[in-house]
């Protein structure tokens, strides 16, 4: 088996760290080698947050290269556009219909580019944009938009739902187990 790429990106405090941790659990228990990096920028100030996710046989680094990502799952609209190069060609981005204004865009200096991802679907990447917060919401915390952005990742690939279901168990704590899995089903509809 090839080795699949999958990034995660977001802004600070979406729970970035958390969605890499069940992955990582997920496919271990899968039998494939992991291997996960995380790279932090200003997270604690709303900054950008990367996560790198590589499974297959056996993997021998944590990076993922431009054009090397069969999927990036984006926490934010700005986030999915920044990232973008590093798609490669068939590949699928997730992002969450969601805008956080990045520190330019609130002090005045930039304007919030929101036809970022319009342009994206124009340069013929396929994107799959939904609103993650709804939904999170409804499971009980805007905190689950994480989970419900994994939901949707396992649509497309090839585990069954029971089987990360079992990741969400292992991954969170036992008082935010039942709200992880609703998160998690309204993700996958």
């Amino acid at each position: 088996m090839e080795t699949k790429n999958i990034m995660i990106v977001g802004v600070g405090g979406q729970g970035s760290l958390l969605a890499s941790k069940l992955l990582g659990r997920l496919l271990v228990n899968e039998g494939y080698d992991v291997k996960v990096s995380e790279v932090h920028g200003m997270s604690q100030r709303g900054g950008s947050v990367v996560t790198y996710v590589r499974y297959g046989e056996k993997v021998y680094s944590p990076i993922v290269d431009k054009g090397e990502a069969d999927f990036i799952i984006s926490f934010e609209k700005l986030e999915a556009a920044r990232y973008a190069p590093y798609l490669k060609p068939g590949g699928k981005i997730i992002v969450n219909s969601q805008e956080i204004d990045p520190m330019p865009v609130i002090t005045g200096a930039m304007e919030y580019p929101h036809e970022a991802l319009e342009k994206l679907s124009a340069k013929g990447v396929d994107v799959d944009c939904i609103d993650a917060l709804t939904p999170a919401l409804e499971a009980g915390s805007a905190k689950a938009t994480n989970i419900v952005l994994m939901g949707r990742l396992s649509k497309y690939m090839d585990i069954e739902a029971t089987k990360w279901e079992e990741a969400i168990r292992q991954s969170v704590a036992p008082k935010f187990v039942e709200m992880n899995l609703k998160a998690f089903g309204l993700g996958r509809k």
